[in-house]
């Protein structure tokens, strides 16, 4: 069985299949049967387990598009006693799919754990694998060749951190040579400085002359330690290298104790040289996460900042702080302070509004609101409902394609993409589906993504559809999976069943098998301690943390946890969906500092960057939803109870904003698709202060 067209032939493949329907063949493999999956499960859950078994009950299985994954798995297993024989049996019988890829990687770095390089050499194939990559050098290493740092280093030395088992056994071997130069490592160490890798600059220090080492230690020091960093800098060398570090410090010192970096500043800032752009990125840094604990003085301070300091995260900071201090003129000079690339954001666009109308200026205003009002984002919607017209969502219906339909389903990688998450496979499914269609064009996809989403398989419209008109294929885009009992189970928690669609969407991407680094887990990420806590409260009952990937558990977990957030901030689901982010605790101390803001300052106001985009995506994905399951909305203004005031659940009987089309409506810009673990980054350059890993220690 194998692969009769790799990726990078998938037009020609795609093409050829087509005109073989057009002259009358049939392409379609047969559905496979409820009992051939039943049987490839048994038998993987037996091939798991190592050894021979599996192939008693894979008898029937020989032409079933899953089988090689079966061998692969158990040749896998068995990894510590397999020889060279049987991999490549298996790599010749089956050269181009993953499963042949993944046991190869797997044999090879089993190989390099014997020491076997003779072997490894053998079945070795270049790869973007860096450990691979490096055990590959050991290998020549160990039969008496020379690194050649072009051949060899020169694109591994642009990785700011390298897996260590393997490669530093090849960078000593590169020191001992002379190929890691003075010059050398400090490119290196500045990339790691860059890169926040405190630990690969400590290793590389100490292969600096001895005359350089005690630079590098110290701006691994200020990673690792910047508090102790700056205590002592006082005593440095003003060195070039020590400027480097000392400067910083200071940038991640004021990320967690401002006031700190505020004392460290007064009394290094005329004991090094600093250049121009170090004082600048100190004086950032200090503006900045002042302005994220919204101090007396964050606004001036801002406001102070020279030009060439300035970065988008300063400029929108200054915003936020006017902002939550209710001063409109000072937000209106904040945001015209914007270059035009970060001014037209839509957020700013609101806020410019929310400035103007502040200070009398009504019909400017409104000529803001109006074009932002055609978009279907949460401030688009916020911009409705201030100018009290109808949502403006344009949905686009996906075109029939039957002979493109016919072709994709013929593509063997497509249908074990299917028949993996069919089987309950999803990661192995989204891989193959990833092959496949490599290289294919926006209408293939597309046409491929509506097979998915009719199989049930919605998170491929999610990751798929994320851009221009794309983005308004709204029905593969916010799917109603009545399978996973959402609605009954929001309606028995006493929650609105399409917030309860907003959270899982921003949560999972409808992936149910969706783990964070965290280990929150399934459609509504849930952790498996704060699961067994809801089901004891609930008399539900708790089956383990493995339970939490069943789509049905997960949500009605969920719904019930989401329940419980929404009641500890009088039923609010705006605040219920911060809280559900980035922890109830941090939402009462925002409360306590902030509570008398209106609900869209109070977000704006939130520190992370990450429960901000969280709550304003959750609430315009409520929006939506409601618009899915009823044709119309209730309107975002109403959802976003004032703070203090206790929330109406809405009923049959709750009256709904129509919604339109206006010609004038354009897509929204592509969003974050709101994928827990690596789909979210915890903190960017314009979240200013550390935002929680995504799902931290609260679900």
């Amino acid at each position: 069985m194998s692969e009769p067209a790799r990726p990078r032939r998938f037009h020609r493949y795609l093409l050829l299949t087509v005109g073989w329907l057009l002259l009358g063949g049939s392409a379609t493999a047969d559905e496979p049967s409820q009992a051939q999956r039943d049987a490839f499960r048994q038998a993987y859950a037996s091939a798991q387990q190592g050894g021979d078994a599996w192939r008693a009950l894979a008898q029937n299985l020989a032409d079933y598009p899953l089988y090689p994954y079966l061998e692969a798995t158990a040749l896998t297993h068995d990894l510590r006693q397999l020889d060279r024989g049987a991999v490549e049996d298996y790599l010749k019988r089956y050269p181009n799919l993953i499963p042949a890829a993944d046991l190869r990687r797997d044999f090879l770095l089993e190989l390099a754990r014997r020491k076997d390089w003779d072997t490894f050499l053998a079945l070795y194939r270049p790869s973007g694998n860096d450990t691979l990559i490096c055990d590959a050098l050991q290998a020549r290493l160990a039969k008496g060749e020379k690194l050649d740092f072009d051949k060899d280093l020169a694109t591994l030395w642009t990785k700011p951190s390298l897996p260590s088992s393997a490669c530093d056994p090849v960078l000593g071997a590169a020191y001992d040579q002379g190929l890691l130069t003075s010059t050398r490592l400090w490119e290196r160490i500045d990339r790691a400085a860059d890169a926040g890798q405190g630990g690969t600059i400590a290793t590389l220090a100490d292969w600096l002359p001895d005359n350089e080492k005690q630079a590098g230690q110290r701006l691994a020091l200020a990673l690792r330690d910047p508090a102790a960093a700056v205590a002592s800098a006082s005593t440095w060398p003003d060195t070039p290298r020590h400027r480097q570090a000392a400067a910083l410090a200071l940038q991640r010192l004021a990320r967690r104790q401002s006031a700190s970096a505020d004392d460290g500043w007064q009394k290094l800032q005329h004991r090094f040289a600093f250049t121009p752009a170090q004082r600048g990125r100190i004086l950032n840094a200090l503006a900045v996460f002042h302005a994220t604990d919204f101090d007396e003085n964050a606004l001036a301070r801002l406001e102070a900042l020279p030009a060439d300091a300035q970065t988008d995260a300063s400029r929108e900071w200054r915003v936020r702080v006017a902002l939550a201090q209710q001063d409109w003129q000072a937000t209106l000079t904040a945001i015209e302070a914007m270059p035009p690339t970060q001014r037209d954001d839509g957020e700013w666009r609101w806020f410019k509004a929310r400035a103007l109308d502040g200070l009398g200026r009504h019909e400017a205003a409104q000529r803001e609101l109006e074009p932002l009002a055609n978009q279907s984002t949460f401030f688009g919607f916020l911009a409705a409902d201030k100018l009290d017209t109808d949502y403006a969502i344009c949905p686009l219906t996906l075109p029939a394609d039957v002979q493109r339909e016919q072709a994709l389903l013929a593509l063997p990688g497509l249908q074990r993409a299917f028949e993996l998450y069919a089987v309950g496979l999803p990661k192995l499914a989204r891989r193959e589906w990833s092959a496949a269609l490599d290289g294919a064009d926006p209408d293939t996809v597309r046409q491929a993504v509506d097979l998915a989403y009719r199989r049930g398989w919605y998170d491929r419209a999610v990751f798929a559809l994320n851009s221009g008109d794309a983005l308004r294929y709204y029905e593969q885009r916010f799917p109603l999976a009545g399978q996973d009992g959402l609605v009954p189970q929001s309606q028995q928690a006493g929650i609105d069943p399409a917030w309860g669609y907003g959270i899982l969407r921003a949560e999972s991407a409808w992936m149910s098998d969706a783990r964070s680094g965290a280990d929150a887990r399934g459609l509504m990420q849930l952790l498996p301690g704060t699961a067994a806590l809801v089901a004891k409260r609930n008399g539900l009952p708790w089956n383990g943390g493995e339970s939490l990937y069943d789509p049905v558990v997960n949500v009605q977990l969920g719904t019930r946890y989401l329940a419980q957030m929404a009641a500890r901030f009088n039923g609010s689901p705006w605040l219920a969906s911060a809280a559900y982010n980035a922890g109830p605790a941090r939402v009462d101390q925002w409360l306590a500092a902030r509570g008398s803001l209106e609900p869209d300052l109070f977000v704006a106001s939130i520190p992370f960057k990450e429960t901000r985009e969280y709550v304003a995506r959750v609430m315009a994905f409520a929006v939506i939803y409601d618009w899915r399951m009823s044709g119309k909305a209730i309107p975002l203004s109403q959802r976003m109870t004032p703070i203090g005031t206790a929330y109406q659940l809405p009923d049959a009987g709750t009256l709904r904003k129509t919604v339109g089309c206006p010609a004038a409506a354009a897509p929204a810009k592509a969003e974050s698709n709101g994928a827990p673990a690596a789909a979210q980054s915890p903190a960017s350059a314009t979240s200013a202060q550390p935002a929680p890993a995504p799902s931290a220690s609260i679900r």
